[in-house]
């Protein structure tokens, strides 16, 4: 894939640097980084894959970015995933699929009847982030900040990673990477469910 065919060229990395956190050496491993997809891959081979996460999730479109946090959330959930986490993420993919305001509300709603403790929770949150207003309907309009998607999506992916067994975040990190960058050239970005 060209950088020029993905969604991440034309990112301003810049001005995305100061909501991912980094610690000195991530930021020094990206330092000679220019555009986004460069700074991927700086960090990625550096071992900086939480880091690499956290930039693909705020410079990805917002549309894409709650695709992927969906694709990574179903990858490692559980079979007993609980109703209402199953609700949250259903309802992310398809506010995904028609963006209206009433399936953005929607998710908001899933999300306060879950309880916030999974992945699935945050999906529903960052899909409600995504633009219009933050307040009730009805009320005056209060503006979500553009930043808010992908710290949303940055906690599902880590929470992702990690569940049910730590010792796989890495492997999984790079899967979800890969996910990522299939969605930023046009692709799904589909996972298969872990099965063991």
């Amino acid at each position: 894939m060209s950088q020029a065919a993905s969604k991440l060229a034309g990112r301003d990395l810049a001005s995305l640097i100061p909501y991912l956190g980094l610690a000195p050496e991530a930021s020094q491993a990206m330092a000679a980084s220019g555009q986004v997809m460069d700074a991927l891959v700086q960090l990625e081979g550096g071992g900086f894959l939480v880091e690499a996460t956290k930039l693909m999730a705020h410079a990805l479109p917002k549309r894409e970015a709650v695709w992927w946090s969906c694709m990574c959330s179903s990858s490692t959930a559980p079979a007993d995933l609980p109703d209402a986490d199953e609700k949250c993420r259903r309802a992310a993919e398809e506010w995904v699929r028609g963006q209206s305001e009433k399936q953005r509300y929607a998710a908001w709603d899933a999300a306060q009847a879950s309880g916030y403790g999974t992945p699935e929770v945050y999906t529903a949150v960052a899909a409600f982030w995504s633009g219009g207003s933050m307040a009730p309907e009805g009320q005056p309009a209060v503006p979500p900040q553009p930043h808010f998607v992908g710290n949303a999506v940055a906690g599902v992916i880590a929470l992702s990673a990690v569940r049910g067994d730590p010792t796989k975040r890495d492997a999984r990190l790079k899967r979800f990477l890969e996910s990522g960058r299939n969605i930023a050239a046009g692709g799904p970005g589909r996972l298969p469910p872990e099965t063991a």
